[in-house]
């Protein structure tokens, strides 16, 4: 039997594609800071993969906070 719902890595990248026209209309530097945190979520895939969210963008927003919270932590914020 195959999968019912595909890996998060492919997951992640449709979702990437999802947001391309936000993307799109930026400026040139908020493009590089988004992207940033797409970059972030995909540190954190390993944990997206095991909470199985029907919802994405959830999993992924969850994983640039706990990214950005750990560079607060790291710079004694």
């Amino acid at each position: 039997m195959g999968r019912t719902i595909p890996s998060f890595r492919i997951a992640l990248h449709l979702e990437e594609k999802r947001w391309k026209p936000f993307r799109d209309a930026l400026d040139r530097k908020d493009r590089v800071t988004l992207d940033r945190m797409f970059l972030a979520s995909r540190l954190h895939v390993s944990a997206c993969m095991m909470a199985a969210r029907p919802v994405r963008i959830h999993c992924m927003m969850m994983a640039m906070l706990l990214h950005q919270y750990k560079q607060l932590l790291s710079l004694g914020i």
